[in-house]
């Protein structure tokens, strides 16, 4: 039922004391007396019996000093809210306005625009009809009714009843079974791989090194027989997490003559470019085995830098190849954790490492992104990697064998995501995959709203995108059945193109709807206990993370407007398919980063020992930069305004409305709050600012 306002039965409860108490007298001069409470038997003189005027004064101010307090705090929240919506509508400075680059999405900003305009509409409509008593379940529309007695808005309001039922209700109920039947499908796959990761734990099945992994095979050569292996590390304009990257990577602890580290520079910044170098002389001249390298010509993004990085002659001589993006910090033993795998297993071609995040718990923001991510690493990446070998590499901190690359075509610069596409071409190829959850690599998550939104529009227009590539390769390619089944409609159309479009049209688009059309019906199963049942599940491998389940809820509902835009430009090749922006870097360090940091500058530093072969001024413009770059400036930090999710936010709170007409209560929670975040995301309350 509908939420009640009326605050009398609250206002006059009492708290009812004793056990009700049945009495039965075997005289039959004697009837049943039945006690509900003291009260009731003792009447209205005995309970008012000991009290005077100045204690029932007492206990209404009391009862008006709880009704004010829940009153303020509403107040204040409201208030709170109103303040920021004026500061970002009506304030311009700091204000930027989000700006559609693709058709596309000013397209889907149109029609939900266009939703909230009938919406409102139809919301003006129903108010009037509730307040003239009509109602809102369909008549008979057989009985002849004249103007004279009903009125003509009257005979409007029963057309429009007429027309909903018979044309407008059964697409969107069609609309609406389809998505929950996609809703169903994709929950189960979901349980499957929860139960999957349950038996993985039980059974406590991992990947093992066996034996001695760097004893050598010849008898005539002692000690032990380390491989060749080549660290790449891909950067664009990262002067926040450069130093902490390149540091953590020339720490790693293996033979310095059987190491070599890239730093692949694709910075388009002199000053940046300066720093970076001076990182990598100084780390030079500690005898470490590092080289710079920066492209001329900045084409294909990440994947034509380290497609550049590949071409060069030396490269042959290393049998594998470990990539680290730029605020990637892995620890010092990670290639002796994971290098050992791929001996005496030759069809290996990719080892994953898991990724830890430094800075998971500095906003709301970068909670929700680490349940998430827990999710995706502990249960999708580890029961594929177990059951199937096979899972789409994620791009760094991890380790392949060159061999496996130049086989399966090497890195293409055709789409945003080159990790996917070479991962599903050496799958095609017959190369296995091995991931370590137990082996964890630092990093960062966006901290702002705008970064991750950023983030997460190229991570799910990639894969569409790649899939109208890979398609016919699929078709065409020698694997299994299954293996090409499992790949179309698991790993790409469920999980990513499925997932966002009936999470979108479903609980953003239809459920609306409903509301304003009561003849299609949402159950609430699908509304309530199926969505908090598969939150339950995601926020598994998080369990410290379990009071924010709520949140997690309604944040990826709101997160599907991305996604669903995203995958519609992937899919059908839009403008936005391949843009590729760096997510923003706050260069959040470890504890063991600090520590190490502060041992550092207690000890002697002495500038000229540090940069050996470089001149004076060198040195001097190199340290100017540095101090420049490093220098807090008084930077104003300013919100963006987005549109799609605030036009979603008056559509979800107009449909909670309406919803109260029709006393529908879990319908009205629900769109209520999930209004209000819609409302909070639109207005970047969300994530840190971006300056």
């Amino acid at each position: 039922m509908a939420p009640s306002f009326d605050f009398s039965d609250w206002w006059a409860k009492e708290t009812r004391k004793g056990t009700p108490v049945i009495v039965k007298m075997e005289n039959p001069n004697y009837s049943l007396v039945e006690i509900d409470s003291p009260d009731a038997a003792f009447g209205q003189v005995d309970k008012d019996r000991g009290k005077n005027a100045k204690q029932f004064t007492w206990v209404l101010l009391l009862r008006a000093h709880r009704a004010v307090g829940c009153l303020a705090w509403v107040a204040g929240v409201l208030w709170a809210l109103l303040g920021a919506i004026k500061k970002r509508l009506f304030f311009h400075q700091g204000v930027a306005m989000e700006t559609e680059k693709s058709s596309k999405g000013r397209l889907l900003f149109r029609v939900i625009r266009g939703f909230l305009v009938i919406s409102l509409a139809a919301l003006l409509f129903e108010v009037f009809a509730h307040l003239n008593g009509w109602h809102f379940q369909r008549p008979d529309l057989h009985i002849p009714q004249t103007a004279e007695i009903e009125g003509w808005l009257h005979m409007v309001y029963l057309s429009w009843l007429s027309l909903r039922a018979d044309y407008i209700a059964p697409p969107i109920q069609a609309l609406s079974n389809f998505c929950v039947v996609l809703f169903l499908i994709q929950s189960v796959d979901r349980m499957i791989l929860c139960i999957g990761c349950f038996w993985i734990r039980y059974k406590k099945i991992k990947p093992r090194i066996k034996g001695d992994p760097f004893k050598s095979e010849d008898a005539e050569v002692p000690g032990p027989e380390y491989p060749m292996v080549l660290v790449q590390i891909p950067m664009c304009n990262e002067k926040e997490v450069y130093e902490q990257s390149i540091s953590a990577v020339c720490q790693i602890d293996w033979p310095k003559d059987r190491l070599l580290i890239q730093v692949l520079d694709d910075s388009d910044d002199e000053s940046v470019q300066w720093l970076i170098k001076g990182e990598v002389s100084k780390w030079n001249q500690k005898g470490v085995n590092i080289i710079y390298r920066h492209r001329l010509v900045r084409t294909g993004y990440k994947a034509g830098n380290l497609k550049s990085a590949m071409s060069c002659d030396y490269v042959k001589d290393y049998e594998f190849v470990a990539i680290f993006d730029a605020d990637f910090q892995p620890n010092p033993d990670f290639l002796k954790q994971t290098v050992p795998h791929f001996k005496d297993n030759p069809e290996l071609g990719l080892v994953q490492a898991r990724w830890s995040f430094v800075n998971k718990d500095e906003n709301l923001l970068t909670r929700l992104q680490n349940i998430n991510l827990c999710f995706h690493f502990e249960v999708e990446q580890q029961v594929n990697g177990v059951f199937l070998n096979f899972f789409g590499f994620n791009g760094t901190a991890g380790v392949w064998r060159i061999k496996a690359l130049e086989e399966s075509g090497g890195w293409l610069e055709r789409t945003t995501v080159e990790d996917m596409d070479i991962a599903v071409r050496a799958h095609l190829n017959g190369w296995k995959f091995i991931f370590l959850n137990d082996v964890k690599v630092l990093c960062e998550v966006p901290e702002s709203y705008e970064a991750y939104r950023k983030q997460q529009h190229r991570w799910h227009s990639g894969p569409m995108h790649l899939f109208r590539l890979c398609l016919p390769a699929i078709i065409t390619s020698k694997i299994t059945i299954w293996k090409k089944a499992n790949l179309v409609l698991l790993f790409f159309l469920l999980r990513k193109l499925i997932l966002p479009f009936y999470s979108f049209t479903l609980f953003c688009i239809i459920l609306p709807l409903t509301m304003f059309v009561p003849e299609a019906e949402l159950p609430l199963w699908v509304i309530c206990y199926v969505p908090v049942f598969m939150s339950f599940l995601n926020i598994l491998p998080a369990p410290k993370s379990f009071p924010f389940i709520v949140p997690y809820l309604l944040f990826e509902n709101t997160m599907s407007v991305t996604k669903f835009n995203a995958m519609v430009s992937g899919l059908f090749q839009l403008g936005s398919s391949y843009e590729w922006v760096v997510t923003k870097k706050a260069g959040r360090s470890s504890e063991s980063d600090l520590i190490a940091a502060a041992e550092r500058d207690s000890k002697p530093f002495s500038h000229p020992q540090l940069h050996r072969g470089a001149s004076e001024s060198e040195l001097s413009e190199l340290n100017r930069l540095k101090e420049q770059l490093e220098a807090p400036s008084p930077v104003k930090k300013t919100n963006r305004i987005y549109m799609k999710e605030l036009a979603l936010a008056f559509l979800l709170l107009t449909a909670s409305v309406r919803s109260l007409l029709s006393a529908q209560g879990i319908h009205f929670y629900f769109l209520l709050f999930q209004g209000v975040t819609f409302l909070l995301v639109g207005l970047d309350l969300i994530g840190e600012q971006m300056s």
